[in-house]
């Protein structure tokens, strides 16, 4: 893994490049995560490839990059990722929950630049406009959805050990813990002992996250545009280890109706973070994601 910097607007952002193959994947993360979340699957790559993941602005190593946020905000980020690390018509793209949504924005706008565009668009547990229900508060609705995710932003803990604790305790990851979930929680953690805390800057998360409930035209035809169409690998369980995952059957089929060209796969026996965290479920992304 090597790190690097990326010039945008504010500052500069933050990348990092698992592989060292000709062949590029270029990745973005989730709502409250890091590049550390493509850790397994950049190690899963077969030779001849590599992941290039960002600390999208407001997150990890690209928390003091200036808002306003969005997911728009970060598509232009991600451009400029892309043109960093030379980017091209063979490059794949692809995204892990809110990062899928980035990513199909940043994939629409390649499409319609009238240049290249990616070989291969991988949207993992996310990228479809989520329901609202008539009348919802859509902040309501985040914090119902994203609740324990955004609480620890806010709070401060007294030394990493005690922040791994509050990780080691959530359902989506107790039965799951590993070497790369530590390394991925510990690269979040800063400050020192006594105040201890995220590095993921809540006003982002907040601004965020209304995106995928309250955009949706702007995600449709972002989705309609990319060719090819996109292939959505899904979570059979949620962000809490749930039964049902955030991308339910009759959500996707919905979406599937409208877009024919859009095709779904569901990765057994994981939720929404141990797609990218179980190395099976790891390799089979990095399987679809290196298919030619």
């Amino acid at each position: 893994m090597k790190f690097d910097e990326v010039a945008v607007p504010g500052g500069r952002l933050r990348i990092a490049r698992f592989g060292d193959g000709p062949r590029l994947i270029i990745a973005a993360h989730g709502i409250s995560a890091s590049l550390m979340s493509w850790r397994a699957v950049g190690d899963a790559l077969p030779p001849g490839w590599s992941l290039v993941a960002a600390d999208l602005r407001g997150r990890g190593h690209s928390a003091g990059l200036p808002g306003p946020y969005g997911l728009d905000r970060h598509a232009g980020d991600l451009e400029l990722v892309a043109e960093h690390v030379g980017a091209d018509g063979t490059s794949v793209l692809t995204g892990h929950s809110m990062g899928a949504y980035v990513a199909a924005l940043h994939a629409a706008a390649r499409t319609g630049a009238g240049g290249w565009r990616y070989a291969r668009v991988v949207l993992v547990d996310g990228g479809l406009p989520l329901p609202l229900p008539p009348g919802a508060d859509p902040d309501a609705v985040m914090a119902a959805t994203l609740g324990p995710a955004i609480a620890r932003l806010s709070q401060t803990f007294p030394d990493v050990e005690a922040y791994l604790d509050l990780f080691r305790a959530h359902p989506a990851l107790a039965e799951n813990w590993s070497p790369v979930v530590e390394e991925y929680v510990r690269y979040d953690a800063t400050g020192p002992d006594g105040a201890v805390r995220s590095r993921v800057r809540e006003e982002a998360v907040r601004q965020d996250g209304r995106w995928p409930l309250t955009r949706h035209a702007e995600i449709g035809a972002a989705l309609k545009a990319i060719e090819p169409a996109p292939l959505l690998l899904r979570a059979p369980r949620g962000l809490l280890n749930q039964d049902v995952g955030l991308l339910p059957d009759d959500l996707t089929a919905r979406w599937k109706a409208e877009l024919p060209g859009l095709r779904d796969e569901v990765v057994p026996d994981c939720n929404h973070y141990t797609i990218l965290f179980d190395p099976r479920c790891a390799a089979l992304v990095a399987a679809r994601l290196t298919a030619d």
